[in-house]
């Protein structure tokens, strides 16, 4: 290697590890405007670097050598070597969300993702989003097999969009009927996401920070994790896929947060968390689950028991009550305001939900709950929060009856006007009739990598 210190001159050794590398190219000294030829100075390797807390960077080695046919044999096997990896994209089709959080997400994209890719040698067809719903129906009508990989450039709401998009397709493909889904088909290609919202709980959970080029990196590297997806639907047609969803106190945040557009992206979560919180009412429903493995902690013996449930459809289990917030989860959901997520008890590909019922209780524990998530104790160690591991969810608003005139007229008017709001992966859904939730084991590759296996998040939150 070499370097422009003089001290680079003395005689060094380095092993480098060629899973690491991700492009090879030869160097040249060109004049500026000058496009081709130019005197050879050798081939410069370019390496993925693991830095701490789990960010990923790019470095560059140089290697001298002024024979052109020496170089060109080194170039030609370190080339053959690169395209025999497993799982590295050649081709992307890429969607940036140009009004994600800051409108940022061009700029990261052209900035920080477009480079690495062209130094990966990796084609891509960019379509930049212009309206809700645009990359879905791109992605209806897209040829997938002409790409290796979708990447998405946005927020939650965004990739959310991206992913249904490319299972919708796959099921169409497979010739499915889209309205009844039972056992959905896998997406033939991975996705990638380049976190550019304001939350990016996926990011997060597929690499432990909100880092740009640690996701581009991922992809180049080609690293990929199998993750489950949940299926959304009524009774009478599928809403959606999607990772995680929130019924109450979480959905009616995000709604009122679109409510209010115009603010700024911080301003406007803050403002609707605050609000929501101060109108806290709750959510009459009734819940029915289908449980799979339960492990319980046994405090004296610290054994592990495990109460098994064969799934079948006499053992639905119903709660009913008042409900502050139900969260249903497939991934554990970290974001910097919770740190170990927002479901800490699920995983990527276990092949199960995580139910959190928060049942009525007052606004000062309610908080108190709530401040638990950015911190290291457990956010569950509440007699009104109760967690269950299941593999289906139905859940039915229910309207009160018996009520004064007033209280009625408003819950038949809010009703009326879809005030039953889901939060799907940050996605606001209005849905008044009941709500059906299956998980289906490893239905997505995404690249990534499992978080279990990362160093554990630094993320801090003082938000409330």
């Amino acid at each position: 290697p070499t370097g422009d210190s003089s001290m680079a001159l003395q005689a060094q050794e380095e092993i480098i590890e060629m899973k690491d590398v991700f492009s090879v190219k030869l160097k040249r000294r060109r004049f500026v405007g000058q496009k081709k030829g130019g005197t050879l100075l050798g081939i410069t390797i370019f390496k993925c670097l693991n830095k701490e807390e789990n960010k990923l960077t790019d470095c560059a080695i140089h290697l001298n050598n002024l024979s052109e046919d020496h170089c060109q044999t080194w170039f030609r096997h370190l080339k053959e070597i690169l395209n025999g990896f497993q799982n590295r994209p050649k081709s992307l089709k890429v969607f940036v969300n140009p009004s994600s959080h800051k409108r940022e997400a061009a700029h990261i994209y052209y900035e920080q993702v477009a480079p690495l890719f062209k130094l990966a040698d990796i084609k891509t067809d960019v379509t930049v989003t212009e309206y809700e719903g645009h990359a879905l129906s791109v992605l209806k009508e897209c040829e997938l097999r002409a790409f290796d990989g979708v990447v998405c450039v946005g927020g939650d709401g965004s990739v959310s969009e991206v992913a249904h998009g490319l299972l919708l397709k796959a099921q169409i493909d497979a010739g499915k009927d889209t309205d009844y889904i039972p056992t959905p088909v896998r997406a033939p290609v991975p996705l990638g996401v380049i976190p550019a919202g304001t939350t990016n709980i996926l990011a997060h959970t597929l690499y432990g920070i909100k880092h740009a080029v640690t996701a581009t990196l991922h992809i180049v590297m080609g690293h990929i994790q199998p993750v489950d997806v949940c299926t959304f639907s009524t009774p009478s047609k599928l809403l959606r896929f999607g990772f995680s969803a929130m019924f109450g106190f979480g959905a009616r945040t995000l709604a009122l947060a679109e409510k209010h557009r115009w603010m700024p992206s911080n301003q406007r979560k803050d403002f609707a968390f605050i609000k929501t919180l101060a109108d806290l009412k709750p959510e009459e429903c009734e819940l029915s689950f289908l449980p799979v493995q339960v492990p319980q902690e046994d405090s004296h013996e610290n054994d592990r028991i495990a109460l098994l449930y064969l799934g079948s459809k006499d053992q639905w289990h119903k709660i009913q009550g008042h409900f502050l917030n139900v969260s249903i989860m497939a991934i554990p959901c970290l974001c910097s305001m919770a740190p170990g997520g927002l479901a800490p008890n699920t995983r990527l590909n276990n092949g199960s939900m995580a139910l959190i019922v928060v049942q009525n209780t007052s606004r000062t524990e309610f908080i108190k709950h709530l401040k638990r998530y950015a911190s290291v104790k457990n956010q569950f160690n509440f007699p009104f929060v109760e967690t269950y591991t299941v593999q289906e969810v139905k859940v039915q608003p229910r309207l009160k009856s018996g009520l004064d005139a007033k209280e009625n007229t408003y819950l038949n008017a809010a009703s009326a006007e879809g005030n039953y709001p889901w939060n799907i992966d940050g996605d606001l859904m209005k849905e008044a009739s009941e709500v059906h939730v299956r998980v289906h084991p490893q239905l997505i590759n995404l690249y990534g990598v499992n978080t279990d296996d990362l160093e554990s998040s630094q993320a801090t939150c003082n938000c409330i």
